[in-house]
This record gives C-alpha cells, structure tokens and sequence, in this order.
C-alpha cells in the first residue's frame, strides 16, 4: 500500500520535473520521517519546481520565502500587532505556518533568521510573544542552498545543519533530460498536476516506516559508519584523523536508521539492506562532518571521506 502511494506521488511529480530522481527520493524520506531537507546546487536545477510539485501532489499547504540578507524573524514566523481599537495586540502569523515550508536560498540569510528557524525545525513549534503555537502535521522545511562558493552567501551554523535530516547535492541533468527539458519549456507545455495522495495517507505511511525490519548487524554498521567519522582510527581509516575536525552527531546515526527505513519502504521492501544504508549514507552525513584546513590543502571533500568509510568498513 505505501509504495504504491509514494509511486504515484513520484509518477505525478514526473510530470513536470525531468530527472533529479534522487531529490524525489530525499524528499519523500524527509516528508514520511518527519524530517527536514538541505538542498545544494546552483540556480535552474528544478529545486523550487520539485518542492512545489510535491506540494500539489500532496495537496499540502505551500509556502515559500526567498532568504536575503535584510530579512528579519518575524517575516518567517510572524508577530504581535497592536490593534488601536481594541488596545490588545494581535498575532499575525508567518509563512512558517504552513506544512510544506521552502526556504528558499537559506544561507544568503543573517543570523538571527537562522536561529528563528531552529525552533520551528526541531520542535514543530513557534512561539511569538507569549504564546507558543503547535504546527500543524505534517510539517517540513525544505530549504535551498547555494554553493559557499558563491557571492553573498554564508556558512549556517553547525546547530542548524545538524537538524537537517539531509543535506541532498543537486547535479545537472543528463543530455537526454536537458533536451526534454529545453523541448518542453520551448514549445510551452504545461501539465496541471493533480492530487494523488492525502495527508492521512502520509500519517499512516509514517507509522508503517518504524516497523521496517533492520538486522541487529545493520543497526551495528549504521554506528560504525557514524563512529568511523569521529575516531576513524578505530576502524583503519588512521589516515582520515588528520582531516577531521569534528565527525557526525548521534543524530546523524538517528537519522541514518531513519532514512533506511524509509528509503527500503520506498522500493517496496519491509527490511533494510546494506545498499540502502550505503545509498543513504552519504546524504545524511554530509554535512554532519566539519574538516579542517588540511583536508581543504589535500583536497579533501567530506564525500570522498565518505566514500572512504564506506570501502573500508565491513559490509554485514
């Protein structure tokens, strides 16, 4: 029942985004786990235009903010208005009431923006004055991001990265999915996108993904895999110490469980296998891994210390 009913939010969400089936994916695991989804890459890969479609698919409630250096907390979450008539004050409330929240271009944003968001992200809550406001289920951010490489944009604070469920790298198209693409736009066809799930279905589905069955030694590779990222030379990797700043959080092998679950209910299986933890690895510690300047002098990335564990550490 589950797998058919994210088939067809994937089918339908296909209809107007080419290709990016990894980004489907990531976000469908967010959507179901309850969790919170980083998404990297320059401008024009469809990021908006995936988020928006899933939202339609859905029939969720959308919203999206475009971050810039001038925007305050309350544009996101909302506040307290003085009402001359009654002499009380009313609360308007943000955009982050809403259950699918875009937060778009996340890390062109100040500070203060940012820690705005970790109560909404963590807690599902937000508080303006003294009253505190419950969101409504199902809720997720969904935020993009530019690559640090690019003028105007900052670092997010490690705290906020870490409540990130994902952080998913968007990559270009293939030349036949470009040329859909370029086909498609040129001769201005739109396709309406239609309903195909509810938000009940979600509910359920998010109680099915807990009971997808994981092997005791899977759930022994999912902390090795975490614990290879802070004391890799516990597990032959001694080489990886000196790149190494800071390694995953416990939230990271939280989330790593996680996503497995519900990455093997997306293809159909109530058990875990090792290619789903491997396939998932990567995007849920990413950005959980700070390196320092040694590794950036070797040219180091933390995917390819990634890429490094996951070769080195036994396979169950």
């Amino acid at each position: 029942m589950a797998h058919k009913i994210l088939l067809k939010i994937k089918n339908e969400i296909a209809k107007t985004v080419v290709g990016q089936e990894n980004l489907i994916d990531s976000l469908l695991i967010g959507l179901i786990t309850n969790g919170n989804i980083l998404i990297e890459g320059v401008p024009g890969l469809a990021k908006t235009t995936t988020v928006n479609a899933l939202s339609k698919a859905l029939g969720l409630d959308f919203k999206r903010i475009q971050f810039t250096p001038d925007l305050l907390p309350s544009d996101v979450t909302g506040n307290e208005i003085y009402n001359q008539k009654t002499g009380d004050f009313d609360i308007k409330k943000g955009p982050a009431f809403t259950n699918i929240l875009l937060a778009d271009e996340i890390n062109r944003a100040p500070a203060k923006v940012q820690s705005a968001l970790l109560e909404v992200m963590q807690e599902k809550q937000i508080t303006i004055g003294e009253y505190t406001y419950p969101l409504d289920e199902p809720f997720t951010v969904l935020a993009t991001q530019n690559p640090i490489e690019q003028e105007g944009t900052y670092n997010l604070p490690e705290a906020q990265l870490d409540r990130f469920m994902m952080k998913v790298i968007v990559t270009y198209n293939t030349f036949e999915e470009e040329y859909k693409i370029m086909k498609s736009i040129a001769n201005n066809e739109k396709k309406d996108l239609k309903q195909v799930a509810k938000v009940e279905d979600i509910l359920k589905i998010r109680n099915l993904v807990t009971k997808v069955k994981i092997d005791k030694e899977l759930e022994k590779y999912i902390l090795k895999l975490v614990f290879a990222t802070r004391v890799p030379e516990k597990f032959n990797l001694k080489e990886l110490k000196d790149y190494i700043e800071t390694g995953s959080s416990p939230r990271g092998s939280i989330e790593l469980y996680k996503a497995s679950q519900a990455y093997a209910l997306l293809k159909g299986r109530n058990y875990v296998n090792p290619s789903d933890i491997m396939r998932i690895a990567p995007d849920i510690l990413r950005h959980r891994i700070t390196l320092n300047y040694k590794a950036k002098a070797a040219g180091f990335s933390t995917d390819k210390i990634i890429k490094k564990i996951l070769k080195t550490i036994p396979i169950p």
